[in-house]
C-alpha cells in the first residue's frame, strides 16, 4: 500500500471516528433532554442537601458568663474517643469563648425546643443572656466549666484537642469527655436544619441488617 493510500485511509478511520462521536453524543443529549427531569441546583443552597444534623446548642463559659449557640455545621470523626468537628464562625461570640476556654457543651434538643433553639440562633450573646431569655436551665457539668442545658435530651462535655484548622476553615475539633442523655426520652426526634428557616423533624426509625458499628 503506497504513502497515498495509507494517508487516505488513516483520514477515513478518523473521518468514521468523528462522525460516530458526534452520533453518540447527540444520542446522549436527546436521551439526556428526555430523561432529565432533575434541574440545577444553587450551590449556595448546597449545604441545606448535606446538613449532618442534628440542630444543636453549643454552651461554654467564658469568665463566669455562660453562652448558647445554634449550630448544625458538626460531623462525628471518630467513634472512641468520640472526636466531634464543629465549624463555628470567627464572627460568633462563641468562637471567642472556645478559642479561650478550649471547652463546651454540645446539647442535643428535640422538636419541642425548637422555638429556642431558633431564638438562640437568632441574637448574640454579646448582648443577650441566653439562658434567662429563653428560660433554659444551665446545669453545673462534671468534666468542664461550660454548664448542661437541662431541657436538652442529651448533653456532651467537650474539649478541644484540635484549633489548627479554625483560622483557615473555622474547624474545631472537639473529644467528648462526658455524654449524658435523659432516660425517660425513649424516641427523641430532633430537628434538622434545611436551610433559610425550614427545618425537618426526626421521624421512623428502621433496623436493617448491617456490619456498621
Amino acid at each position: 500500500m503506497s504513502s497515498n493510500e495509507k494517508l487516505l485511509l488513516s483520514l477515513h478511520f478518523n473521518l468514521v471516528f468523528v462522525e460516530s462521536s458526534a452520533v453518540c453524543n447527540a444520542i446522549i443529549r436527546k436521551q439526556e433532554g428526555a430523561d432529565m427531569s432533575k434541574e440545577s441546583f444553587p450551590l449556595s443552597k448546597v449545604y441545606g442537601l448535606l446538613e449532618p444534623g442534628p440542630v444543636v446548642l453549643v454552651s461554654t463559659a467564658r469568665e463566669g458568663r455562660a453562652n448558647i449557640m445554634t449550630l448544625s455545621w458538626h460531623t462525628m470523626m471518630e467513634f472512641e474517643p468520640p472526636l466531634v468537628g464543629c465549624v463555628i464562625s470567627n464572627g460568633d461570640f462563641t468562637f471567642d469563648s472556645l478559642k479561650a476556654s478550649k471547652e463546651c457543651v454540645i446539647n442535643i434538643p428535640t422538636v419541642e425546643l425548637s422555638k429556642q433553639v431558633v431564638d438562640c440562633g437568632n441574637c448574640s450573646g454579646r448582648t443577650v443572656d441566653k439562658f434567662k431569655a429563653f428560660g433554659l436551665t444551665p446545669v453545673a457539668a462534671s468534666c468542664v466549666d461550660a454548664p448542661l442545658i437541662d431541657e436538652c435530651y442529651a448533653n456532651l462535655e467537650c474539649r478541644v484537642v484540635d484549633e489548627t484548622m479554625d483560622a483557615k476553615y473555622n474547624l474545631f475539633i472537639l473529644e467528648v469527655v462526658k455524654a449524658w442523655i435523659d432516660p425517660e426520652k425513649k424516641n427523641p426526634r430532633t430537628i434538622h436544619h434545611l436551610g433559610e428557616g425550614a427545618f425537618m423533624v426526626a421521624g421512623e426509625t428502621i433496623h436493617l441488617p448491617s456490619k456498621m458499628k
